[in-house]
Parts: C-alpha cells; sequence; structure tokens
C-alpha cells in the first residue's frame, strides 16, 4: 500500500483537514498565520499545526514536511476575501492577499504533488489569478478539474456554494456525485441543542454561548419571523438605513433562519443578529457559536479553545466563518481515495 501524506495550506481551524481526517486521509500538517488556529487545529487532529506565512515556506520545507510518502496532497483554501462579493471592486491590485493563490502555484511548482486540491468562493473565477493558477497546473502536467459546487449536495446544513479544483498528475480526478438528494436543515443540524436567552451559555459547552442583544435588538428579535425581514416590524424598530431606497435592499439582515431549510451561508460575522439571516428560528437570540460550527458540519465535540481559555466572539467567529465545511473536505477526501485506488488498480493490471 502506497504511503500516503497530506499537507493543507492556509488551514484555519482545520475544517478540510478534519474532513480529510475523517475519511482516513493522513494529513501531517497544516500552515496558517493565524495563531488562534493552533489549538483547534492539533486538538482535534492528529497533525501538527505551523504558524507560518504560505508566502515564507519553500519548496524544500514544504517537501520535507511530506517526507518519504510516496503519494503527496497539497491543499488548501486561500484566504477568500478578495474575490468575495463583499469586497469593494474586483482587482484590488493592492491587497496583499491576491498574491496567495501564486504563492499556492509556486509551491506546486516546486514540490509537484500527485494531489492538488484547492476551495475558495465561486467568483474567485472571475480573476485573472485563478486562470493563472489553473494554467499553471496544466502546464506541470496537472490533469484539472474545478467546479462551483453547492455544499448542502455533500451534507452541509448550509446554503453555501465553492469553487472546489482537483488536480492529478495521474489522470483525470473530479469531485464525487452529490451524496445527499435531500438536504439537511436546521432543525436536523441544532433542534437538540440547549435553549439559550441572549447572553446565555450552556451548562456543559463554553462554545455553545449567543451574543447578547442591546433592548431594541431584543424587540427586533422578538417581532422577526423565521425566513422574514425587518420588514416585518413595526416601523419604530426599523432603522433609519433600511429606510432608503439603498438600504431597503438589505431584506436578510436582522433575520431568522427557518427550521425546514438549510442555514444562510455561515460569515465570520454569524454570531451576530444585525449581520445576516443569523437569528435563531424561534428562541428571541443570533445563534451560538456552536451553533455556527455544527452548520459548518463540524462534530458536536470539536473544541475550539481549551479550557482554561476566553471565549471571544471576532476570534472564534473568523475562524468558523473562514472554515472549509468538515463534510465538503469528506467529499473531497472521498474523491482523492477513489481517484488513487483507481490508479493503483490501472497500475497494477499494466503489472499483470
Amino acid at each position: 500500500m502506497s504511503k500516503i501524506s497530506c499537507v493543507d495550506l492556509f488551514c484555519g481551524a482545520g475544517g478540510l483537514t478534519h474532513g480529510f481526517v475523517l475519511e482516513d486521509l493522513p494529513v501531517v500538517a497544516g500552515i496558517d498565520l493565524d495563531p488562534a488556529c493552533k489549538f483547534p487545529y492539533e486538538a482535534n487532529n492528529n497533525a501538527s499545526f505551523i504558524e507560518r506565512d504560505v508566502s515564507k515556506v519553500t519548496g524544500e520545507e514544504l517537501s520535507s514536511l511530506f517526507g518519504n510518502a510516496s503519494i503527496k496532497v497539497l491543499a488548501g483554501c486561500a484566504p477568500c476575501q478578495p474575490f468575495s462579493t463583499y469586497a469593494q471592486g474586483y482587482e484590488q491590485k493592492e491587497n496583499g492577499k491576491w498574491s496567495l493563490l501564486y504563492e499556492f502555484a509556486r509551491l506546486a511548482k516546486d514540490v509537484q504533488p500527485d494531489i492538488i486540491t484547492m476551495e475558495n468562493v465561486p467568483t474567485v473565477a472571475r480573476h485573472a489569478v485563478f486562470h493563472d493558477f489553473v494554467k499553471a497546473l496544466e502546464d506541470l502536467g496537472y490533469a484539472v478539474w474545478h467546479s462551483v459546487v453547492d455544499s448542502s449536495l455533500y451534507g452541509v446544513p448550509q446554503s453555501r456554494n465553492r469553487m472546489v479544483l482537483l488536480a492529478s498528475k495521474h489522470g483525470k480526478i473530479e469531485l464525487i456525485p452529490p451524496t445527499h438528494i435531500k438536504r439537511k436543515t436546521v432543525r436536523e443540524a441544532i433542534g437538540g441543542l440547549q435553549s439559550l436567552t441572549a447572553g446565555g451559555v450552556a451548562d456543559d459547552d463554553c462554545l455553545h454561548v449567543s451574543a447578547s442583544l442591546s433592548e431594541k435588538n431584543l424587540l427586533r428579535i422578538q417581532a422577526s419571523k423565521p425566513g422574514g425581514s425587518w420588514k416585518d416590524w413595526p416601523n419604530h424598530l426599523v432603522a433609519k438605513c433600511h429606510q432608503s431606497d439603498k438600504g431597503k435592499t438589505y431584506r436578510s439582515v436582522y433575520g431568522r433562519m427557518e427550521w425546514d431549510k438549510p442555514a444562510p451561508t455561515m460569515t465570520t460575522q454569524c454570531f451576530g443578529f444585525g449581520n445576516g439571516r443569523f437569528g435563531h428560528p424561534e428562541q428571541n437570540r443570533a445563534i451560538s457559536l456552536r451553533e455556527a460550527a455544527i452548520l459548518q458540519s463540524f462534530p458536536l465535540d470539536y473544541a475550539f479553545v481549551s479550557d482554561t481559555s476566553e471565549v471571544m466572539f471576532k476570534v472564534l467567529g473568523r475562524m468558523i466563518g473562514n472554515a472549509v465545511p468538515v463534510d465538503l473536505g469528506r467529499a473531497i477526501a472521498r474523491s482523492i481515495n477513489l481517484h488513487l485506488a483507481e490508479v493503483m488498480q490501472d497500475t497494477q493490471k499494466t503489472l499483470q
């Protein structure tokens, strides 16, 4: 059996890595610049966290992480903010994060692993840097597949479309077909968790904690309907910015989720009631950090902080919202495992 090793660039809290681990695709290390990611990454995955700027990692250093593996898999999700629809303008050359996909390509060229996978926002395909990345891989002899993927078709209880790329030195590779015809709902994902009030925390899980609400926002969520908007409120609760013609288009802010539909896309601000449709379907509060993590398909017991650490909403919200959904990671891992099994089978036939 060939020895397989994976390295996860821009690994964050370990969403993609954990998907790989659950599918028995061994990850040896994750690399990320955010020190807050070290604890969750190492506490939940049998892999080392390397706090490093990927642009400073050399091909030699990356090769040493793979060791003597006969099959090398390089994975990564370069920070997506420059490619997001939230970005103000698409060609922001001064943004240093634009170069990170080029750094990914540089390391791919230096190491030339057997398999490469990348995940990002769908709008990355609008930019030259993505097409340069694809061409660089093709010029190196990789067969490249990429497509916008609906994560909810792979078990993620969330409406989250992502660009997924797979590339192989061993021939055609692509993502496995959808695994879930029936999409998981908010109720199925978080319906069994302990009830909370705004600002409350669960008895046995420090991550199941909800942000507090001002008196006005408490009145607003009490007036909110699942799937509705601030248009359901009495006039005295509507913010002035939403009364303008421009503000009237922002219907999903201050919204409640619906029990029997997938959640909206989790963002780095998903713990805040006013930041999107992040109100709990029936409790008068925003979703908790644990609920956000579960909606990103992290296991219920995934540890994000140590028992003695302070729970910081902005830090944890960033880690959770930026993560690759674990179940999408599992689908990517299954695709790689299936491809490698086919390659091995073809090799054995050739030798016979």
